[in-house]
């Protein structure tokens, strides 16, 4: 007997499933104005040296503020003042004729930057003058927040499957708000950087609880209504983001508003359940028939007898004695590893294409709020198209052609020319959709790829890589400074290679949830409801006998 067996009795997508999916909107809404705060909080705004010293000199002192300017510092190829260089010394010359300054000697900004603030009051870049020598600085705080990210996918993916779903979540909710208020008070960059790395690491259980629990409290055939649903709020997060940092143009404030939402899921995690599953599979048949009683009524139907799952418990604890699941045990048999092994590179490519496309919002000629907001926007229809595609075509060939179409927008951006903005804008936008649609696709897809004593683990070693490859992103987009197509380049063929490894992961479409490794290594039989009557009506059998 199989939970979904369980589940059937308790309607397996009812009302307790869709207050499961409401509880934890909140805290996933959360995630990406986290995941993509770097693109506000790390703005680097247009600047220039600062020449107020000057200001002493008697002959500088009588000028204007545009002539001040002409006399200390040089014009750039576009005709702008150059960020980084000052004149050695006043060239009063330049106001009497015509004369070039590029032959002028120059020297480091000596005294600091002045900043325009029309767009931005104050960002990394302002606070700690990340600019010049120190821009990759700014980027950097990226990587090191996905660093922590990367971290913690491993620490929860342990935790979670040792000591459960749902304490692991509160943990997850305390730490992230407590370390996202207390970044946004950083004194120093190397402080913020830490902080950074931490909210990153809480971060990271909200992410991978949310997905485990919501779907393994539901039917095979509504998993991936579930798992399209919740991933509707990582959408509106995505787009609110954008408005309140449109709103809100100081990067200390910004932080904290974005975190604000936290508190509030922490009082709802009172009502959010345990899996019943994971429960089970653990022997805590008292603690299981708790949320299964509230499930039941809930969605109206009888109550589930205390023998069922007793006898459904012992099984699983029988097949899982002496066993202490780690991340060994993803590689331990044959097709288990081969399975991480392709899932993994899967992954990677699904991350590193995906932020790739989103940490670059401001190489289009739009308005970086309304391409942020764009970006957000397309993930709407992308995840409703793809859930009808998911049902209809299976995971695999959803996962791999969503995969070599975004490579394939890549790829067409990098031959249309940036005079043509809008149709680079459409492009890109359109490759963003496709990279949230195979997003959307491999959460749900791993999930139903690992067996619950392991689920969490996979979970975890899963968004390790991602996170890897989200680590990797912004150090990708850096490359542009070596050769200016370098990046899409590099995004292209990790999006078409990524893909063309997803055709090689097995079809999980109307299968059940593998419980065991054994259920891996074993065929896994399709036509749950076939297996679920001859499971009931033997069970029958035995009673009446």
């Amino acid at each position: 007997m199989k939970f979904e067996t369980i589940l059937e009795e308790i309607n397996g997508f009812g009302p307790f499933q869709i207050t499961i999916l409401v509880l934890l909107c909140t805290s996933r809404m959360v995630l990406p104005c986290h995941f993509l705060l770097n693109n506000f909080i790390a703005a680097v705004p247009p600047h220039r040296c600062d020449i107020s010293v000057l200001d002493d000199g008697e002959l500088f002192r009588n000028l204007t503020q545009e002539q001040k300017l002409t006399v200390s510092i040089p014009v750039g190829e576009d005709g702008a003042l150059k960020s980084c260089e000052m004149f050695a010394e006043p060239q009063f010359q330049l106001l009497a004729n015509n004369s070039s300054s590029t032959e002028l000697p120059t020297v480091w900004c000596q005294r600091g930057w002045v900043y325009d603030n029309s767009t931005f009051t104050s960002t990394l870049a302002t606070e700690w003058d990340l600019v010049c020598d120190h821009k990759k600085l700014t980027k950097t705080t990226g990587t090191i927040f996905f660093c922590g990210v990367m971290t913690g996918a491993l620490v929860f993916g342990y935790l979670c499957d040792k000591y459960g779903r749902k304490n692991l979540l509160l943990v997850s909710y305390i730490s992230s708000c407590v370390l996202g208020f207390s970044s946004a008070f950083a004194n120093s960059y190397t402080l913020f950087a830490v902080l950074r790395f931490f909210t990153g690491l809480g971060l990271t259980g909200i992410s991978i609880i949310s997905i485990v629990l919501s779907v393994e409290w539901v039917d095979v055939s509504h998993r991936s209504a579930i798992g399209v649903i919740g991933s509707l709020a990582w959408s509106a997060g995505y787009m609110l983001l954008a408005g309140v940092a449109f709103l809100i143009n100081d990067w200390r404030t910004l932080t904290m508003v974005v975190t604000a939402p936290l508190g509030f899921a922490v009082l709802t995690w009172w009502w959010v359940p345990e899996s019943a599953r994971w429960l089970l599979a653990n022997g805590k048949v008292e603690r299981a028939q708790f949320y299964l009683d509230k499930c039941a009524k809930f969605n109206k139907k009888e109550k589930l007898s205390k023998e069922k799952l007793v006898t459904f418990s012992k099984i699983e604890v029988q097949e899982n004695q002496a066993k202490n699941y780690t991340y060994f045990h993803l590689i331990k048999t044959q097709r288990m590893r081969c399975l991480t092994l392709l899932l993994g590179i899967v992954w990677y490519g699904v991350a590193t294409t995906y932020y790739g496309i989103s940490l670059n919002i401001t190489g289009f000629g739009l308005n970086m709020y309304l391409t942020h907001f764009i970006y957000g926007a397309i993930e709407v229809p992308a995840k409703l198209t793809i859930y009808c595609f998911l049902n209809i075509f299976g995971r695999r060939k959803c996962q791999a052609v969503t995969l070599l179409l975004t490579g394939l927008c890549i790829g067409i951006n990098i031959f249309i020319s940036k005079d043509l903005w809008h149709v680079r804008v459409v492009v890109a936008a359109l490759g963003k959709g496709l990279s949230e649609a195979s997003f959307t696709t491999v959460f749900l897809y791993t999930t139903e790829l690992y067996p619950t004593v392991i689920r969490q683990n996979g979970l975890g070693y899963t968004s390790f890589i991602s996170r890897l490859g989200v680590s990797v992103a912004p150090l990708i987009l850096l490359l542009e400074d070596v050769w200016t197509l370098l990046p899409q380049i590099i995004l292209c063929s990790v999006a078409i290679i990524s893909g063309l490894v997803a055709l090689m992961l097995p079809e999980t479409l109307n299968v059940r949830l593998p419980e065991t490794i054994d259920d891996i290594e074993k065929p896994r039989r399709k036509d749950i409801s076939k297996e679920s009557s001859s499971v009931f009506l033997e069970l029958k059998t035995q009673t009446a006998d």
